[in-house]
């Protein structure tokens, strides 16, 4: 790993786009610690200390933006959920399936509608957060007061749910320029960096734990460690075998290769979609001024019997949600026929799309078990081990597993970069 990064350091094209991430990272960083106008952020940072359900979830995905209800203290939580909410009403509306198959066109349409929609979240969930802070330790089951709003005016009011609305904006127009100019998948990096802000105080807290706490996690995280490389790198060859035929005047020679299908193909994409879903309902009923919609809010907060099987389920189906959408059997069938290729065994066409179609069905029931199991069974560890939530927060296994897919896709793409630009040095 070290060596790849010293070796694309040596590339004047990938040292650009190392210190441009680098860079997009840091703004992310700084605007994390840079307050909203109007917001008492001592009052806030103690109104929030001691709280361990999904406000905890969400200060960890903002890097503790939230916290200190800075300007990005939204995070990119609203981007996922507008991705997440145009996904699911593609295959729905004829209109999104028809942008859809127009290419990179109506891919580009198909954006700009999500950007509008994480606009939109992005207002009502910065209204709904103002609202729950400017009430203080009352709207958090608390026994009322420390406001965390200077002057509840609506002018003070209207101003931070502008302000972390268009903070929400521009850390998505952050991601996308990571993703387009820089190393990785920006909304990745992004939840990368804001989980691993919280790393000092988590290992800090394992440090001052109990005997058993510091003997045991270790072996949980280089345990999670070893799985995630280990099953990321996985993979099932497809033979392929391809015929001669004439190209012009002149015949081709066959030949035989394979076609990689990933264990894992969705990588860590459904993990962060669960999280981003279990985590909306139960914001939802903490800003809602009533007893039993705090109590839901409690039964799905973070840690409980709820939110671990729910997230577990939603890992499962969001793993052939997002597989089907990036892997399609039918077309690659029809691609292998088109140039000549064929499984041996498998006549070409609709036979070799259903061959693929079962064994990616098989691939991806293992990948999702794998990857619900992995994100699941180091929380309920830390839940009965009685850790405290600094610790589950930081070295649980939704954020271990995370920043390990994370840095695994962004040393892959370093990888094939660097493997690109080796062919083109061969060829001149």
């Amino acid at each position: 790993m070290l060596q790849n990064f010293l070796n694309a350091w040596r590339v004047p094209d990938l040292r650009t786009k190392l210190l441009f991430t680098a860079a997009m990272l840091a703004v992310y960083r700084f605007g994390s610690y840079l307050p909203a106008p109007g917001v008492n952020s001592d009052a806030l940072s103690n109104l929030l200390g001691d709280q361990a359900g999904v406000l905890s979830l969400l200060t960890l995905f903002s890097g503790g933006g939230l916290q200190r209800l800075s300007v990005f203290a939204l995070g990119i939580m609203p981007y996922i959920t507008a991705s997440i909410i145009l996904q699911v009403l593609t295959p729905v509306f004829p209109t999104l399936q028809q942008l859809q198959k127009e290419g990179e066109l109506g891919q580009r349409r198909i954006t700009q509608y999500t950007r509008y929609l994480t606009v939109a979240l992005s207002a009502i969930q910065a209204a709904g957060y103002t609202y729950l802070f400017s009430k203080g330790s009352g709207a958090l089951g608390g026994s009322g007061g420390n406001g965390a709003l200077v002057n509840v005016s609506i002018r003070n009011v209207v101003l931070i749910i502008v302000t972390l609305t268009a903070g929400a904006t521009l850390l998505m127009w952050v991601g996308e320029l990571i993703t387009q100019r820089g190393i990785g998948n920006g909304m990745s990096l992004l939840i990368f960096a804001s989980i691993l802000t919280s790393a000092p105080a988590g290992i800090s807290a394992w440090w001052n734990g109990s005997s058993f706490e510091k003997l045991s996690l270790p072996l949980v995280v280089v345990a999670v460690i070893f799985a995630v490389v280990y099953v990321q790198e996985g993979i099932r060859k497809i033979p392929i075998q391809y015929a001669k035929r004439m190209v012009g005047r002149r015949m081709t020679s066959g030949g035989s290769t394979y076609l990689p299908l990933r264990v894992n193909m969705a990588g860590v994409i459904p993990v962060i979609f669960a999280a981003a879903i279990m985590a909306f309902p139960a914001t939802v009923f903490q800003l809602v001024p009533s007893g039993f919609t705090r109590d839901l809010a409690g039964w799905l907060g973070y840690g409980s019997w709820a939110y671990i099987i729910g997230e577990g389920t939603l890992i499962f189906l969001f793993t052939f949600f997002y597989v089907a959408v990036i892997f399609n059997s039918i077309e690659q069938a029809d691609n292998l026929k088109k140039y000549g290729g064929f499984i041996p065994g498998v006549r070409p066409g609709r036979p070799t799309a259903q061959y693929l179609e079962r064994v990616l069905v098989r691939l991806t029931v293992a990948g999702a078990l794998f990857l619900a199991l992995v994100a699941e069974l180091p929380t309920l560890f830390i839940k009965f081990a009685d850790f405290s939530p600094a610790t589950a927060r930081a070295l649980g296994g939704t954020s271990v597993l995370i920043v390990v897919g994370v840095a695994i896709d962004t040393m892959r793409q370093i990888e094939s970069q660097l493997s690109m630009r080796a062919y083109k040095g061969f060829l001149r």
